[in-house]
This record gives structure tokens, C-alpha cells and sequence, in this order.
């Protein structure tokens, strides 16, 4: 299947869902999902796998085993290429449009101590700290899990404290309602921005081996 764009059923879907995130609607409207959702996130994804890799679509479903809320539906459709642990490309459509990002969203412990001390070298360190500010002039929000405090063993006058804070790291951007969503046209925006958060992909991925 050729990737035509997210029709305005799918937005139209997501916003009935937040009002009405019960089995009976899901039920009802699951064509709609199959067809307006799915179907075109699945055919995005394939038309980017080829550069990117194969992407895992997410379950609709959600789990509310250890949640206090329990409605059932997730209110947004993702997509995510992983090409180390917890790092990679993501794509979503949700009733705030189409969002797209990059970069590593999760760091057990060691890991994370990895990336950390990547983060404090003078070369590496200063590399994440140009991507990041290169992603967030072209227009991406640089966020992320952040501690409140120092992360131990680093003193808060280190030149690069704000990123030894993060937990995560995600540049994402967000396309909206932007009409380009419902062309074909849209597969170019996410792959431009795909290429542009690869630095970062590939130094979370490089740094983050321990």
C-alpha cells in the first residue's frame, strides 16, 4: 500500500476516543482505526524502512494493570524504529496531529552511567551539546526525563550539567494540523526529520554500549 497521508478520520477517531474511551465505541469504529489509522502509519512505515529500519507499531491497547487509569484505548498511534536499547525514531498521530522525534527515550543504570560519562568528555560531550543545539535551531524541542538535582559524582558547575541531568534525551517536533499531514507529501517531512535527529540517534547508540 502507497503512504497517501493520515486522513482527517483519523484525527476525527482520536478526538471521539478521548470523549468516549470505552469498548463499546472501540468496538464500533474499529474499521475506522484499521482503516484510517493503521493502515496509513503501517504504510508510512514501510516506505521508511528501507533507510531506517523496520518499525514496531504500537498496540492500541493499553495496560492498565498498575494504572490509575483505566480506560482501555490509547488515545494516540505510534511507531518506533529502534536501533539500539530504547533508542531510535518515533513517529505518532494523535488528536494534536503528527509528531516526530528521535533519540533515546530510556537508560538502565549502567547505560546511563555510559552516557553520562560520554556527556562529561571534553570531545563527545561537546558533539552532544552541538547536535542539540543544532536540532533545537532547526526547530525541534530537546527534552526528556530531567533530574532536579546533580546526578552523583558531578559537580553542578560542569559545563554541560543541564545534559548530565537528563535521564532521556528526545528531540521531537511537531508537525500538527499542518495540511501537508493528509498528502503524501508527509512521508518527505518525517524522513527530513528522521535525517536531521540521526546525529543524535547514532551518538546515543555509539555512546551508550557498556
Amino acid at each position: 500500500m502507497e503512504f497517501t497521508g493520515f486522513p482527517v478520520a483519523a484525527l476525527d477517531f482520536y478526538d471521539d476516543l478521548e470523549v468516549d474511551n470505552t469498548k463499546s465505541f472501540w468496538e464500533k469504529h474499529k474499521q475506522v482505526y484499521d482503516e484510517a489509522v493503521k493502515a496509513p502509519m503501517t504504510a508510512l512505515c514501510d516506505a521508511l524502512a528501507k533507510e531506517f529500519g523496520d518499525a514496531k507499531i504500537f498496540r492500541p491497547y493499553r495496560d492498565v494493570r498498575f494504572a490509575k487509569d483505566k480506560t482501555p484505548y490509547k488515545t494516540h498511534q505510534g511507531a518506533f524504529v529502534r536501533v539500539a536499547d530504547a533508542t531510535g525514531w518515533y513517529v505518532e498521530v494523535s488528536p494534536r496531529g503528527v509528531r516526530t522525534g528521535g533519540g533515546f527515550y530510556h537508560a538502565e543504570a549502567p547505560r546511563l552511567a555510559a552516557l553520562r560519562e560520554a556527556i562529561a568528555h571534553d570531545t563527545y560531550g561537546a558533539e552532544l551539546e552541538k547536535i542539540t543545539h543544532g536540532l533545537e535551531r532547526k526547530g525541534f524541542s530537546v527534552g526528556g526525563d530531567v533530574l532536579k538535582t546533580n546526578p552523583r559524582g558531578y559537580d553542578k558547575e560542569h559545563p554541560r550539567i543541564g545534559l548530565l541531568r537528563h535521564k532521556s534525551i528526545i528531540a521531537s517536533r511537531m508537525i500538527g494540523f499542518d495540511p501537508v499531514i493528509h498528502t503524501p507529501e508527509l512521508l518527505g517531512l518525517v524522513r527530513k526529520d528522521w535525517r536531521a535527529t540521526r546525529p543524535l540517534v547514532e551518538w546515543a547508540q555509539r555512546h551508550g554500549a557498556h
